[in-house]
This record gives C-alpha cells, sequence and structure tokens, in this order.
C-alpha cells in the first residue's frame, strides 16, 4: 500500500518506487508529478539545450550553481557533467 506523501507528491505510488530505485526525494518528485500531469511528458525528450559536452567548463559551474551541487569547484569538466546528469 502506497503511503500519502502530502499534496506536492501527485502521483505517490511512482514516487515510492523511484525512491526504492535510488532516485532523490527531489528527482523522484519531479518524476511523479510530471507523469502525474496531462500537460507534460517525462518520457519524451526535453527541450532544445545543447548537450552538456557542447557547454563550457564555465557554463557548466554555473548551472551546477544554481542547483546546489557540493564540492563543484574542484571538478572537471566531465565531473561538473556527471553530477548535473546525476542531479
Amino acid at each position: 500500500m502506497t503511503k500519502d506523501h502530502g499534496p506536492s507528491i501527485k502521483d505517490d505510488a511512482t514516487y515510492e518506487a523511484l525512491r526504492d530505485d535510488g532516485a532523490s526525494k527531489e528527482k523522484a518528485a519531479r518524476i511523479a508529478n510530471a507523469q502525474a500531469s496531462d500537460d507534460q511528458s517525462p518520457s519524451e525528450k526535453g527541450g532544445k539545450a545543447k548537450a552538456y559536452e557542447e557547454w563550457t567548463k564555465a557554463a557548466l559551474y554555473e548551472r551546477a550553481q544554481e542547483l546546489g551541487i557540493d564540492g563543484r569547484s574542484d571538478m572537471s569538466k566531465d565531473a561538473l557533467i556527471s553530477a548535473l546528469r546525476d542531479h
């Protein structure tokens, strides 16, 4: 039986499954809420942004800073890309 995670989580079963698979609370909530919305399709390809490999290290660092990724100042470009994708 799925637990009620409150009004901020729109699809409790999906949220729990993602958490059981190791997703962070934030990521699980984003995906569960997107799947519960008729306006969003999380399985479809996203926006038109370039792949992280095409970004400069400075741009990757700035994005990591926006997301609050710890240890970003010591990361190489490849490490920043991995951290951003894992976030």
